[in-house]
């Protein structure tokens, strides 16, 4: 059985990619490592933030075998591979040229001085006043992630493994990128998901993806379609396919 770190304490996000990737792995998420470090996503590019996050907790892990104990499964032969997940996500809309793109999260506090992700209330406001007055078919955006996952080597001892050093683990992380095309509404609608949800109007759909529900959204959504791919590929790691 796979074992999945997820590098997030987002609970909608780990809510989301259980119910995509299903009941036959085993999920860890940061609630189960609070002493792990919190990566600064500063790169220009969802792929870069995503590897980034995955790399640096995979490398954490690897470097403090003592807080490996969770992952262990009593009789080694059961052992199946370990990974860190961890994804970068965002909103591009034309009309802003891509923009909030890596910044999605924290787009309502770019300009000041205040730290960290800025709350989704704060962010749909700010996109829909950027937006003031551009008309429905230049209103086209985008949701895209890109997830990452890193294999991790558990141990029983203290050893440490070369993965530790130089871009070994970069080499050996998986890449998965999930693209959704809609629009941005006039107004909020809808009252689950989260973040630019209630804004985020799908292509073939009437209703933003805080309305459709979540059922709907993990079929078609840009996180679940990035997790298909990983899917797949856990598929073929455990010899599924």
């Amino acid at each position: 059985m796979i074992t999945l770190v997820i590098a997030t304490r987002n609970a909608h996000k780990v809510q989301e990619i259980q119910a995509i990737l299903g009941r036959d792995c085993r999920y860890f998420t940061l609630d189960h490592f609070v002493a792990a470090p919190i990566v600064r996503e500063d790169g220009s590019t969802f792929d870069e933030n995503a590897q980034k996050k995955s790399v640096e907790l995979a490398r954490w892990l690897l470097k403090n075998p003592r807080f490996q104990s969770p992952l262990l499964v009593e009789d080694p032969e059961q052992r199946g591979p370990v990974l860190v997940l961890a994804d970068d996500s965002g909103l591009e809309v034309d009309a802003l040229g891509g923009s909030p793109g890596v910044y999605s999260a924290r787009f309502a506090h770019i300009g000041t001085d205040i730290p960290g992700n800025a709350p989704d209330a704060a962010n749909n406001q700010k996109l829909l006043a950027a937006l003031k007055g551009v008309p429905e078919p230049q209103r086209t955006a985008r949701f895209r992630c890109v997830v990452a996952a890193t294999p991790v080597e558990v141990y029983d001892n203290l050893r440490r493994t070369t993965a530790l050093f130089g871009d070994v683990l970069e080499k050996r992380t998986t890449l998965a990128t999930g693209v959704c095309e809609g629009r941005i509404a006039f107004g909020p609608s809808g009252r689950g998901g989260f973040g630019y949800d209630p804004l985020f109007i799908p292509d073939g759909h009437e209703e933003s993806f805080a309305a459709l529900g979540e059922e709907v959204k993990n079929g078609l959504s840009h996180r679940a379609r990035a997790l298909a791919l990983l899917k797949k590929w856990l598929d073929q790691l455990e010899g599924k396919d």
